[in-house]
């Protein structure tokens, strides 16, 4: 596989490194990103890993609720520019397509899609979507949505402007600690709720990577595993939701926090605008001289 420069400005973004160690990580790995990004996190060149799922989008994360709280959905409806995600013509375009997620039994984007943007209506979501686009100038479309049913508690959300959204489904405590706890979810980022659903291959993945780097580091081979055990467990605190610190109480975590007010949280989906998708970047000037030369 060709070693392009786009190819290397993007493990440059997601890892930190100089463009030559990303374009020989990238050769020998024939081109394969991801297996890039592993083998150079274990020789330790990785300095930001994290950022591979940065956000290089712009639209609205909108969640919507029934009257009583037992259901909810969260959607992502992107479009170009954070200047069209302030448009109103987007955003009730986008309230609406979570009303109906809400509302439907849809499963998938393609059938939302097809479904009715408003009650009694022809139009189709996808109908109004593309009526957007020329009516604004600017490429949007629906990219995903979750729907929540609570049997035995109540569904919680909370939305950090609306570039990050978190629905919750909290049983037991009240309804200040549902949003604390959905606030957390939308600082600190865990993957799941507690260290029996992380996935094996993620865990093992890491715990591959971790004993890498502690063999490289020098470590005596008999007291590897265990380092490599510590790093494990601090992984699953670091990542979980239960394990994490507190944001309003670092002394603490969320597992004692619930467990102080008999609750327990039986799942959460956090959405940040964009994440994971790579952003153009344009250049405002050849844009114009663009257009100016009539291209």
């Amino acid at each position: 596989m060709a070693i392009t420069a786009s190819l290397v400005k993007e493990l440059r973004e997601r890892t930190g490194s100089g463009m030559m160690e990303c374009k020989k990580a990238l050769v020998e790995t024939d081109g394969d990103i991801e297996a890039a990004i592993e083998n150079m996190r274990k020789s330790g060149q990785a300095k930001a890993a994290k950022k591979a799922g940065r956000t290089a989008a712009d639209g609205l994360i909108v969640i919507q609720m029934n009257d009583d709280n037992t259901k909810g959905v969260i959607v992502e409806v992107n479009c170009e520019t954070d200047f069209v995600a302030k448009d109103e013509n987007f955003t009730s375009f986008a309230n609406a397509v979570a009303k109906r997620a809400l509302a439907s039994d849809v499963a998938t984007v393609e059938e939302l899609l097809d479904a009715p943007l408003h009650d009694g209506e022809e139009t189709t979501i996808n109908t109004a979507r593309e009526a957007l686009i020329v009516k604004i100038g600017e490429n949007m479309n629906v990219r995903r949505f979750q729907r929540f049913e609570s049997a035995n508690g109540k569904l919680s959300s909370y939305s950090h402007g609306a570039r990050i959204g978190v629905i919750i489904d909290v049983e037991g405590g009240d309804d200040d600690l549902a949003r604390d706890v959905a606030m957390h979810v939308a600082a600190s980022n865990p993957i799941c709720v507690s260290e029996d659903q992380v996935p094996a291959d993620l865990l093992a993945k890491e715990r591959e990577i971790f004993k890498v780097q502690a063999l490289e580091s020098g470590k005596p081979e008999n007291i590897v595993d265990k380092i490599v055990d510590g790093r494990v467990r601090k992984y699953l605190a670091d990542t979980t939701l239960l394990g994490q610190a507190f944001i309003k109480d670092p002394d603490t975590t969320v597992e004692k926090l619930l467990s102080a007010a008999g609750a327990k949280v039986n799942d959460f989906k956090r959405y940040e605008v964009g994440e994971g998708i790579e952003k153009k970047q344009e250049n405002f000037a050849d844009e114009v001289m663009a257009q100016v030369r009539g291209e």
